[in-house]
């Protein structure tokens, strides 16, 4: 099987340039650079090298730099961004900060005939995020891209099968990436298609039950899509030895508890502890207003609730969360930027009483998770469910949190919801919910006169939840959601529609 090697140089889409090479159907893993020598390299058989972007300069000493010897190997390397300069610094060349200007986000580059860009077209947008630049290319390089502030966008030494790009590929900004790394997988590393999601299923499965033999595990289960998958993958390797412990918060959508319930302990037949906390949480949430905070004691209170529930079932020694990778990312584990902590990341509190975590997702995008669901055996409702945050609506009520406001909020998402699917939007949007502001504002109810929240409709466009675009939903369906909250949901006096992307935002609002 041909696999690729993701050297990882602290950019905050590693992952992400491993998902897309796995999704031509080859084997990729990603070391960091300090947790592999050359001779390691050379010894485990890559079919090529793939150098990740990265937040530093080269000529900076805490910079993370490689071995040189790597690109003596005769194995291909691919340099991504930071990775690129990394490889033209390497190899003798000099990299400065542009005199013109940074360059961030889409920007036409003009590319030149080399294997690298074969059926891609001489123009095309793609994704740049640089200040410095590649001035003075190694000897036996030469560009084979330019954009306006940058000459050298691209460099190539086609018979030492070494090639660089300062922009970014792997994202979907780039309009003809995932063709660059398809021509660098196929036509400079000779791959072939020898990979398959199944395989992936099959390997956790029997490492799962090898590593968790023996121990009593006790799984995090919201319901969504990540957990769900965790929990059936889990079930599969351990069997009795799994429980699932459902924590009821007070935080979920409308009906969620008893959908859950009944799906889990009664189609599946797992073991499924329900736990009613809304009290418990909202007291924690009290007086809360930031986002952060709230992340905090809902993980923190997460851990909690499992503890006292592992104490009332014995011998529990492992947690198991449905944690993926862009909750890790977005997390700051490793060299990348903290954006936001997830409850089952960033938000677990230093002090568990549980011996170890099993993970069996954290590798995988989104879609990779559905993928798995459907080759588990997962109903197609269940798997293309609509995502849904740990933290449930406290990222999705802006200010404080209260009963009244999540009642509110309930009732306005499950009416979107509604209306998204009864005009088939749910098919082109890939997430879509309501948010309460903490904003009030004067309406007018017949001859009447209210003051009531703002709700914010959000609905995104994404195939990794890395990025996202605005969904640009008809606006029928936006007045028939509008029409229908404001007119249903007591409290409500104003709906708006969020049209930002990320970046610069998040999906979600906190």
């Amino acid at each position: 099987m041909d696999k690729i090697l993701v050297l990882d140089f602290g950019g905050q889409y590693n992952q992400l340039i491993a998902r897309r090479v796995r999704s031509e159907k080859v084997f990729a893993e990603i070391k960091n650079y300090d947790a592999i020598t050359v001779e390691e390299i050379a010894a485990a058989g890559y079919s090529g090298i793939i150098f990740t972007g990265g937040p530093n300069s080269v000529y900076d000493p805490a910079s993370p730099h490689f071995d040189p010897k790597v690109l003596t190997l005769g194995i291909p390397v691919l340099g991504i961004c930071y990775g690129h300069q990394l490889m033209a610094y390497m190899a003798g060349g000099m990299i400065v900060p542009s005199e013109s200007g940074s360059e961030y986000g889409k920007t036409t580059v003009f590319m030149k005939n080399c294997p690298l860009f074969e059926d891609i077209p001489t123009e095309s947008v793609s994704w740049m995020s640089h200040t410095d630049y590649v001035s003075v290319l190694p000897e036996g390089f030469t560009a084979v891209a330019h954009s306006a502030k940058c000459p050298c966008a691209a460099m190539a030494n086609e018979k030492q099968k070494l090639y660089g790009v300062q922009f970014h590929p792997e994202v979907t900004h780039t309009v003809y990436g995932q063709r660059v790394l398809h021509n660098f997988l196929f036509k400079v590393c000779g791959c072939t298609e020898s990979w398959r999601m199944e395989d992936f299923a099959e390997v956790s499965v029997a490492r799962w039950k090898k590593e968790l033999a023996g121990k009593k595990v006790l799984l995090a289960l919201s319901g969504g899509v990540d957990s769900s998958v965790a929990a059936v993958l889990l079930n599969k390797a351990i069997g009795q030895d799994l429980v699932c412990v459902f924590v009821d918060h007070g935080l979920l959508r409308k009906d969620e508890g008893d959908y859950v319930e009944n799906l889990f302990k009664g189609k599946y037949g797992i073991n499924l502890i329900r736990v009613n906390a809304e009290e418990r949480f909202l007291s924690k949430l009290a007086g809360v207003t930031e986002p952060e905070q709230k992340r905090k004691i809902i993980g923190e209170e997460f851990i909690r609730v499992f503890e006292d529930t592992a104490k009332t079932l014995g011998d529990v020694t492992v947690l198991a969360q449905g944690t993926i990778y862009p909750d890790v990312i977005e997390s700051g584990k490793g060299a990348s930027a903290t954006i936001k902590s997830h409850h089952n990341v960033g938000g677990l509190p230093e002090r568990m009483k549980f011996e170890s975590i099993a993970e069996p997702l954290r590798d995988l995008f989104k879609d990779e998770v559905r993928e798995i669901g459907l080759k588990l055996g997962l109903p197609k409702e269940m798997v293309f469910r609509q995502p849904f945050p740990g933290p449930g609506l406290a990222v999705r009520v802006i200010g404080e949190i209260t009963k009244e406001k999540l009642d509110i909020l309930r009732e306005a998402d499950a009416i979107f919801r509604e209306e998204m699917e009864k005009a088939h939007c749910d098919r082109i949007a890939n997430q879509y919910f309501a948010v309460i502001t903490d904003l009030r504002s004067v309406g007018v109810m017949g001859d009447f006169r209210t003051y009531g929240y703002t709700v914010a409709l959000r609905s995104v466009t994404t195939d990794d939840f890395m990025t996202a675009e605005w969904t640009r939903l008809p606006y029928e369906v936006l007045e028939a959601a509008s029409s229908r909250i404001t007119n249903e949901v007591k409290g409500i006096t104003r709906v708006v529609y969020d049209i930002t992307s990320k970046p610069p935002a998040t999906v979600e609002w906190e």
